[in-house]
């Protein structure tokens, strides 16, 4: 015969064990989405995406019988100006990515952080899909285009930002290199004055030096007393030499 007495035991324990084990995973995942909501989102308000909304669901004036719709271009352009953020936050994700997925590995972030960069991808992934729809909904097969326009638009917006900052930093190196010309000069400029000679009006004249000058001048030029005096001394000697 059969034990069903002995056979209750086991099967009460395995029973109660999976009941325990259940319980316990809905709880952990009731407090794990829990947590995961009451984290702090990654990016802040999309003001975008609001503003869009609000132009999509704008009530009519119930004052006025026939009030204007909104047109359908303020409307495209409030959804690329959507698509635009999109693509800036993209970028973002991908950036930080790399560089957060390292600091995870070696314990120096937490895993709440970690959750909150998770939870910003699946946000912007339903935002992709929502704006893909919002596109086809105005203009028939334009989701497939308007992230390309909007790539374009947030690349100019960068190129023009790089173009401002090197022109600033411009501005800086030509200030700098201004006063450190004008710092340059001066300095030249003083030691110049520093090692300049006297003047020569300052210094004394002694009597006869102009004079003794000029003599030396004569001398040396060769003038008609100088030839006359060598005349005679050459005459003088031949008649010596005849006498004799």
């Amino acid at each position: 015969m059969v034990d069903w007495v002995g056979l209750t035991v086991p099967f009460a324990y395995l029973s109660i064990l999976v009941g325990s084990l259940a319980t316990f995973s809905s709880l952990y995942r009731k407090r794990k989405l829990a947590k995961s909501i009451s984290l702090e989102p990654w990016f802040g308000q999309h003001l975008q995406r609001d503003i869009y909304l609000s132009l999509l669901h704008l009530e009519p004036d119930p004052s006025q019988e026939k009030s204007p719709a909104v047109p359908d271009s303020v409307l495209k352009a409030a959804l690329l100006q959507r698509a635009a953020e999109d693509i800036r936050r993209i970028l973002a994700i991908r950036n930080a990515k790399p560089a957060l997925g390292n600091l995870l590995a070696r314990g120096s972030v937490g895993d709440d952080l970690w959750q909150r960069f998770l939870r910003a991808e699946k946000e912007i992934e339903a935002e992709l899909r929502d704006v893909v729809e919002e596109a086809n909904g105005l203009s028939p097969n334009w989701g497939n285009t308007i992230f390309q326009s909007a790539n374009e638009m947030v690349q100019a917006e960068i190129t023009h930002k790089k173009i401002e900052e090197l022109q600033e930093q411009g501005k800086a190196d030509r200030a700098w290199w201004d006063q450190e010309r004008a710092s340059i000069q001066s300095k030249f400029m003083k030691e110049l004055d520093d090692g300049a000679p006297s003047n020569p009006a300052n210094k004394p004249t002694t009597p006869g030096a102009d004079k003794s000058d000029e003599d030396a001048v004569l001398v040396e030029g060769g003038g008609p007393a100088a030839s006359g005096s060598a005349a005679g001394a050459k005459g003088g000697t031949k008649k010596r030499k005849q006498k004799k």
